[in-house]
């Protein structure tokens, strides 16, 4: 498990970029954002992963204003609306 993007080969640093693409876009329908900030910070975990997240403006892309806790239903219901607008997109394998 690499903890650091740029020790990754670049074949799956390529694959990451396509997901994140294709789940920005879902953001975009789903929640009809004015844009999808993209973030790999790699300090709070140790292993690779991408922030995607839908914005409306700036200070949406910073950590000290994420959320605290979110209710489990709300994020089922966002994650309905993320996984329909993939199915429109043509994306296969989303269950």
């Amino acid at each position: 498990e690499e903890a650091h993007w740029i020790d990754l080969p670049v074949e799956t640093n390529e694959h990451l970029m396509r997901v994140a693409h294709a789940i920005g876009r879902a953001q975009v329908e789903a929640f009809r954002c004015a844009r999808v900030g993209l973030i790999v910070a790699g300090y709070e975990v140790p292993h690779v992963h991408i922030h995607v997240i839908p914005t409306n403006h700036m200070g949406e892309l910073s950590f000290a204003n994420a959320a605290a806790s979110v209710l489990p239903a709300e994020l089922a219901e966002h994650a309905d609306r993320i996984r329909d607008a993939l199915r429109k997109q043509g994306a296969t394998g989303v269950v």
